[in-house]
């Protein structure tokens, strides 16, 4: 019996460290996305910005074959 209460501690410490490993990786994931998110919103801003000139036009700009 003392065998069995041994080894489902065991279980028990095992399963806890492996839940607090997927915490802090899925933190870091989240603070990663969060910073891919801001960056991409702001390449699209720079994206839209560059390829309108002033009043909205599109700017003007060589074909890409020269």
């Amino acid at each position: 019996m003392n065998d069995r209460v041994l080894r489902l501690e065991e279980k028990v410490a095992y399963l806890e460290r492996h839940v607090t490993e997927q915490d802090k990786a899925m933190l870091e994931l989240t603070e990663t996305l969060s910073r891919v998110r801001q960056e991409l919103r702001k390449l699209r801003e720079r994206m839209t910005d560059t390829a309108t000139g002033d009043g909205g036009e599109p700017a003007d700009e060589r074909p890409p074959h020269y």
